[in-house]
């Protein structure tokens, strides 16, 4: 998620929040994590969006689109951020299924070129 529009509203979050330390800080992660986010030097993770949406009630829709309100102050938004977090966890599943597939795949193909060497020689 490396966008230069989301770390554009991370700015305005660090700024909001009292600097990268204090965000960093309210949110239990590394002021130098922060830091290499703002500064292009590490991509915006799914888990620093979390942090912001459960943590400060920053909206995701915000966040990562930069559309709608910024601060979440609705009873629905936590069920919104728990949905959020339900389909990501469903597509990280989906990765993982993705790779083992592929795993097999390629050792179905390495079998199948090794019986033609083998018929072949």
């Amino acid at each position: 998620m490396s966008d230069d529009a989301i770390v554009k509203r991370l700015k305005v979050v660090v700024k909001e929040n009292g600097g990268q330390l204090a965000l960093a800080n309210s949110i239990g992660v590394d002021q130098g994590f922060i830091s290499k986010v703002i500064n292009k030097k590490q991509e915006v993770s799914y888990y620093l969006i979390r942090k912001l949406c459960f943590q400060l009630k920053y909206s995701p829709e915000w966040l990562i689109i930069g559309t709608g309100e910024k601060k979440l102050n609705k009873p629905e938004s936590a069920k919104l951020i728990t949905e959020i977090q339900m389909l990501r966890t469903e597509v990280d599943i989906l990765h993982a299924r993705m790779h083992v597939y592929e795993m097999q795949l390629n050792e179905l193909k390495g079998t199948k070129v090794g019986d033609e060497q083998k018929a072949a020689g």
